[in-house]
Order: C-alpha cells, then sequence, then structure tokens
C-alpha cells in the first residue's frame, strides 16, 4: 500500500479562489475592502515569515492587511490595549495575534482581548466554546484546515477512532473537538501518555500536532489509516513519512499539507467575519403597528 496524498496546496488554492470570488462580491456590496490586521510581538525570524505570508495571501485575495509589529520588551498590558483598539476598530474585520508571543507575556490574556467577532484565528475562549458545543463560530485556523481538507477527500469520519497526539490550546484540543463534532471516537495523547504507540495503532485517523520530528513511527500506523501531519520543525512533521505511507491510506506531505490550509481557513474565516460586521450594522426592520 502507498498512501495518497492530501494536497494541502491543490484545496487551499481552490479555497481562496473561492474567497477572492467572496471578496469581489463584498467589495461590489459594501464598498470596502475586508482587513485583517496581524499582529506580530519581537523579532522572530519564523513568525515574521508566516505573517508576510499571510499578508501576501491576503494582497491575493483582495483583502488588506494591516500589519501591527512591537518590541519583544512590551508588557502584556501594552499588548492587551493594542488589541482591545484593534477590536474596537470598525474598519478591522479580523484580528490574527502570531503565536507564540515571547515567554514573559501572557499570551491568554492577550488572545481574550480580541473581539470574539473578529477572531478569525479561532483562540478565544469563546472560538473554543463553539467548537466544543458545535455552535456558530470560528474554528481555530489549523484544526479547521485539517477538517476542511479531509472534507475536500470525502474521508468519512463518523463512527471512527481518531487519535490527536498533541494537546496544545489552539491545535490539539480544538482538532479533537472539531471531530467530536463530527461523531468520531476521540483519544487524546500527550507526554504523559502510557504506550503511545500502542494507542496509535488503534487509530483509525492519526492527527499528529506535537512538534517533534519523526515523532510518530511508521510500524505504528494502523494499515490503511489516515495520517494527518501537523507538526512542524526544522521542515520535518511529527511522522516518520517513508515509512508511513506504506501503512496508511492518506498522508499529508511535509510541507504542503496543513500550512497552507491554515491560511486559507483564516482568510476564509475573515470574509466570513466582514459579512457578519455589515450584516450587524444594517438596521433592523420593524414592523409599523397599524400598518396595512
Amino acid at each position: 500500500m502507498t498512501a495518497q496524498v492530501l494536497d494541502g496546496r491543490a484545496v487551499a488554492a481552490a479555497l481562496l479562489d473561492r474567497v477572492g470570488r467572496e471578496v469581489s462580491e463584498f467589495v461590489a456590496d459594501h464598498g470596502r475592502v475586508p482587513v485583517l490586521a496581524t499582529v506580530l510581538v519581537g523579532d522572530d525570524p519564523a513568525s515574521h515569515t508566516y505573517v508576510r505570508m499571510k499578508a501576501n495571501r491576503c494582497l491575493k485575495a483582495g483583502m488588506h492587511s494591516h500589519r501591527l509589529t512591537l518590541a519583544s520588551s512590551i508588557s502584556t498590558e501594552t499588548l492587551v490595549h493594542q488589541l482591545r483598539e484593534l477590536s474596537d476598530d470598525p474598519a478591522v474585520d479580523g484580528i490574527l495575534l502570531q503565536h507564540p508571543v515571547p515567554a514573559h507575556l501572557d499570551e491568554r490574556a492577550a488572545f481574550e482581548a480580541i473581539d470574539p467577532a473578529k477572531d478569525v484565528d479561532g483562540v478565544t475562549r469563546t472560538s473554543f466554546a463553539a467548537m466544543a458545543f458545535g455552535e456558530d463560530g470560528f474554528h481555530s485556523a489549523t484544526p479547521g484546515g485539517i477538517m476542511a481538507l479531509l472534507d475536500a477527500y470525502d474521508i468519512p469520519l463518523a463512527g471512527r477512532h481518531a487519535v490527536v497526539v498533541g494537546r496544545s490550546a489552539i491545535l490539539g484540543k480544538p482538532a479533537g473537538m472539531l471531530l467530536l463534532a463530527r461523531d468520531a471516537t476521540v483519544t487524546y495523547c500527550h507526554s504523559r501518555t502510557a504506550d503511545l504507540a500502542a494507542r496509535v495503532a488503534e487509530a483509525d485517523i492519526v492527527v499528529a500536532a506535537v512538534g517533534r520530528p519523526g515523532l510518530i513511527r511508521g510500524a505504528w500506523i494502523k494499515p490503511g489509516a489516515v495520517v494527518v501531519d501537523a507538526g512542524y520543525a526544522d521542515n520535518t512533521g511529527d511522522v516518520e513519512h517513508a515509512a508511513a505511507a506504506e501503512r496508511a491510506s492518506y498522508l499529508t506531505p511535509v510541507p504542503g499539507g496543513v500550512g497552507p490550509m491554515t491560511i486559507a481557513t483564516l482568510l476564509a474565516q475573515t470574509i466570513r467575519a466582514a459579512r457578519q460586521h455589515e450584516a450587524a450594522r444594517q438596521p433592523s426592520v420593524q414592523p409599523v403597528r397599524g400598518a396595512i
């Protein structure tokens, strides 16, 4: 068996084409361009690269990217203030705080300063609750991208056993919630899990979300399983790919699998937020008493 590639680049390109059409329609209807504000703290080269990539994708989709770069020495209070200002700015539709932020900052406090209506990266408690309860809201961008990628290949989820390796608040945990909402049976694994190999071997769907190259051995993969590698470190994923490809039915490449879907999901949620903001600005029409 040789795994079929889950081609995130191709699926993301199709999604971004749709986003571009939706942006054009939005501009024609409302006379303004949707705006995604990106907040970058510090001078980490990888973070700068990611923000630049997102800005370029915004431009190609017809959106405006408003970039705010802050010194690594700022306080949590200053960061929270800046994010609240963006939340209050009617010209801004979506807000992305590039993570991780410098270690001295309270990242959770910063995330919670983002208006949930502009949380297009799905990092607030409100967004997580919406994912957990199956309510309308924004998905965490990478887990949301994973779900869109699985759907693009018509991979059934209901009744299947999904093992999520990793429990971060913006990747592992929400990925499990989204799979659970689609009627998969979900097991979370983490650094304290006993016999990780055995847990992975039980999985119909594996989502690797740790950032430790080669953590998931190919020999652990159940024959025919679907493997989504969301880990990334030194241009390598969490899964031992060559060996996993001999056993899995579907497998994401690294790079070119989950990464492109993250950005595409972010922009899809930004145009959705822009439409919701315009709908909220429209005055509600109340019936006139006595009218015929």
